[in-house]
């Protein structure tokens, strides 16, 4: 009975302590790991005062399997308070620490925003942070950063969890706002400020021949707006699998061209194809010359040429595995109806289908201004180009897939919004027929995607996949996932999901297989323009 009385009593205290103590709100991040930022945000806390007066400790616990020696710091930073005029409202952040916008400031944390309060050099599994900061009376932020050595695998990952606290020296109860997940690493190929230009979009990714692989952009210096603007064609290339990148270099590029500034003979846009018979690489733009600043998509006219004030359609190709770059090839006349609009590319990539058929995605804007997506192709190794009929009317942005010999599919962002649209042809685009996964299976932001069908040959499961990424949303872009369907797109089960980025950004993506093991993404994420991820094609279909 004695026994009783003091188990109950030091329950009843134990209460007592914890009621006394304000409560600690935390969020774990779940964006990427940037291997190239001096920063990254790991948790965001929350702390809202009534009681306590001091945050003394913060307890990570991190998993066994973490390489530790790839870590170079945890820090943790003091955010300041609340704005009054967002106190009933639930927010983990003021601001945000780290902009992936501001030119030349992306890799570290803005100092006018925060206050680094202690920092652990060699970590081990678990990391007492100790702070013991004075809080102000409402609302503190606080949050606690990771910053991975230049040395990190790409593949390497960070299980963590928050999982003590303590306020005025006593335990406080930690309120998670969502489960823990697996950190993964990126790369920051492109951001804001890189090679005096004020952004990049657009990302095109494959894989050569030899493994090589080549990323392109739109290098957009004056800021991010679409064409008409001083844009070019940008390319980045990795002989290591994506863990380091070479200097940019710019395939297609008009200058001044016919006596006009630069902001008037912007190129961009782009996608990228390899010809899997003789190696060569092509790149593949629109041109807007001649038709003054305002939107290319509104202001390309009807016609052929640029005496006409409407887009070209030009291709560059390498021979030496993307290292050097041919002048401008101009097929706009092979090609473009001179009752359409506007005709450009993907963006994206291309393909080769197994009987050597080379083939881009392609969306016009008609003689109605209504755009429409479909496929160009080439039987001579690129020497000419052939357009036949729009798969479906109303969308834009389309990649392609070869999902049996002769047999493309094309998945198309809709301008209705909601789903994707996907159809098939047998025949090159003279004829399509709706996929039964049209408009019903994937989720559709209205947002540039990826598809890419990897056969059983050429990868290490031994089964046909088709993968698929965007923003895994019906509005706004945000939540980047790439998924697996193992039934010719028919599905895209939660089971063969992985999340990369949660947060906002642009949101247009592109796939390629690295090897037979591991999946390369290139993508418009919340943390870089260009973010080049590295998932293991196992971490999506375990079994």
């Amino acid at each position: 009975m004695k026994k009783f009385f003091i188990l109950t009593l030091f329950a009843f205290l134990s209460l007592l302590i914890v009621q006394a103590t304000d409560t600690i709100q935390v969020k774990q991040t779940r964006i990427p790991i940037l291997i190239d930022r001096n920063d990254n945000v790991l948790f965001y806390v929350r702390i809202n005062t009534d009681k306590a007066k001091e945050l003394n400790e913060v307890v990570l616990q991190f998993s066994d399997d973490v390489n530790f020696n790839e870590i170079e710091a945890i820090k943790l930073y003091y955010g300041g308070t609340e704005a009054f005029q967002r106190e009933n409202q639930l927010h983990y952040a003021p601001v945000q620490y780290i902009s992936s916008h501001a030119q030349g400031k992306t890799r570290d944390a803005n100092p006018s925003y925060s206050i680094k309060l202690v920092e652990q050099r060699k970590p081990s599994s678990r990391v007492v942070l100790s702070p013991n900061y004075k809080l102000f009376s409402g609302i503190n932020y606080f949050w606690i950063s990771l910053q991975m050595k230049p040395s990190t695998s790409l593949l390497s990952k960070i299980d963590v969890k928050m999982v003590s606290a303590k306020l005025d020296m006593k335990n406080a109860p930690l309120e998670m706002a969502d489960e823990s997940m697996t950190h993964r690493m990126g790369i920051g190929v492109r951001q804001a400020g890189d090679d005096g230009s004020a952004s990049f979009r657009i990302p095109g990714l494959v894989t050569s021949n030899s493994g090589t692989l080549l990323g392109v952009y739109d290098v957009r210096y004056n800021s991010s707006v679409d064409l008409q603007e001083y844009v070019d064609v940008g390319l980045s290339r990795s002989t290591d699998k994506g863990q380091t990148w070479e200097k940019m270099r710019l395939p297609l590029s008009f200058g001044e061209y016919g006596g006009l500034p630069k902001a008037q003979n912007g190129v961009g846009d782009p996608a990228i194809l390899v010809d899997n018979v003789t190696g060569t690489i092509w790149t593949i733009a629109a041109w807007t010359h001649g038709m003054g600043n305002g939107r290319a998509w509104h202001n390309s006219k009807a016609g052929m040429t640029i005496q006409d004030q409407t887009a070209q359609l030009v291709l560059s190709k390498s021979t030496d595995d993307g290292e050097t770059w041919s002048e401008p090839i101009n097929i706009t006349e092979q090609v473009k109806d001179p009752s359409w609009k506007f005709l450009l590319q993907g963006p994206g990539m291309g393909i080769t289908m197994q009987d050597g058929t080379l083939v881009f995605p392609i969306q016009y804007i008609d003689s109605t201004r209504i755009p429409n997506a479909g496929i160009m192709y080439s039987k001579d190794r690129g020497e000419t180009w052939h357009i036949h009929s729009h798969a479906r009317t109303n969308t834009t942005e389309a990649q392609v897939a070869e999902v049996k010999p002769g047999v493309l599919m094309l998945n198309m962002r809709d301008n209705r919004g909601g789903s994707r649209a996907v159809s098939i042809t047998k025949d090159l685009g003279k004829t399509w027929t709706e996929h039964p996964s049209n408009r019903s299976v994937l989720n559709e932001p209205v947002c540039m995607a990826s598809l890419i069908n990897v056969k059983a040959k050429d990868n290490v499961l031994g089964r046909d996949v088709l993968l698929f990424s965007n923003p895994n949303t019906t509005e706004g872009r945000y939540n980047i996932t790439i998924k697996a369907s193992l039934d010719g797109g028919l599905s895209f089960p939660k089971e063969y999901q992985v999340l990369l980025d949660e947060d906002y950004g642009w949101g247009y993506t592109c796939l390629t297989m690295i090897d037979k093991e591991t999946i390369g993404i290139l993508y418009e994420s919340s943390v870089a323009h260009m973010t080049f991820q590295a998932v293991k094609l196992k971490d999506i279909i375990g079994k």
